[in-house]
C-alpha cells in the first residue's frame, strides 16, 4: 500500500521532514541508464496512486528520463489481485526499460508527557509590594499535556526488465515526521524529491 498511509496521514511538505535513512544499490548493476521507466504506486487508493505516479513521473522526466505513470498503461481494480504475465505485456509492448515501484513499510507513533511548566513576566520594581505584586500577576502557567510524534516509512525500488525476473538496481527507505493531512500534494513530492535527488547521485540517471 505505497502512501496509503503516508498520503492519508500525508507528510510535511517538505524534504527537511522527509529523508532517506537507507540506501542500497546492487553490486550488479552495471552501470546502465535508464530510458523509459514506468511507476508504480502500491495503493488500494486510486487517488493517491494516481498522484504519486503523476509525481514521480514529473520528476524522472525533469532528470532526463521518460516516466510513464503506472495509470497510463496498466489497467487495476480492487476486486482483481495482481496479473504478472500481464504486467510483463505491458512492459514489453511499451518498450519499458525500468520499473519504479514504492510501497508504505511502517508508521510508528511516540507519544511524549511534556510537564506543564510557569514563568513570570519581568517587573523590574521587587523591592515594593506594589512592584512585586505587578511582577508576579502576570505569571503564565503552561499545562502539561500530550504530544504525539509520527514517522512514516516508505520503502521505494528500482528494477531493470531487460532480464526475464527484472534485476534490482537500487532500494531506498524514506522516512517522513509528524505528517500534516492537509498538506498531500507537497507530502508526495517530499517524497518523490529525495528518492530521485538520490538516484541522480548513485549516477543510475
Amino acid at each position: 500500500m505505497v502512501m496509503a498511509l503516508l498520503l492519508a496521514t500525508s507528510t510535511l511538505g517538505n524534504c527537511k521532514s522527509t529523508k532517506l535513512v537507507a540506501s542500497v544499490k546492487s553490486p550488479t548493476y552495471a552501470g546502465q541508464h535508464f530510458q523509459r521507466v514506468l511507476v508504480i504506486g502500491m495503493s488500494n487508493d486510486p487517488a493517491i496512486r494516481t498522484d504519486f505516479e503523476g509525481a514521480m513521473a514529473d520528476a524522472l522526466k525533469a532528470a532526463g528520463v521518460h516516466g510513464i505513470p503506472g495509470y497510463n498503461i496498466l489497467l487495476r481494480t480492487k476486486s482483481t489481485a495482481a496479473d504478472p504475465n500481464y504486467l510483463k505485456e505491458q512492459i514489453k509492448e511499451h518498450n519499458i526499460d525500468a520499473v519504479i515501484v514504492s510501497r508504505l513499510v511502517g508508521v510508528k507513533s511516540e507519544v511524549t508527557y511534556v510537564p506543564g511548566q510557569a514563568y513570570t513576566v519581568p517587573y523590574p520594581y521587587y523591592n515594593s509590594f506594589y512592584g512585586y505584586y505587578g511582577a508576579i500577576y502576570p505569571r503564565v502557567y503552561s499545562p502539561d499535556y500530550l504530544r504525539e510524534d509520527r514517522t512514516v516509512r516508505v520503502e521505494t525500488s528500482l528494477y531493470g526488465t531487460t532480464t526475464p525476473q527484472g534485476d534490482l538496481v537500487w532500494t531506498g527507505i524514506s522516512e517522513t515526521f509528524n505528517p500534516d493531512p492537509k498538506k498531500v500534494d507537497k507530502a508526495i513530492n517530499a517524497v518523490v524529491q529525495v528518492v530521485v535527488q538520490e538516484l541522480k547521485k548513485e549516477g543510475i540517471f
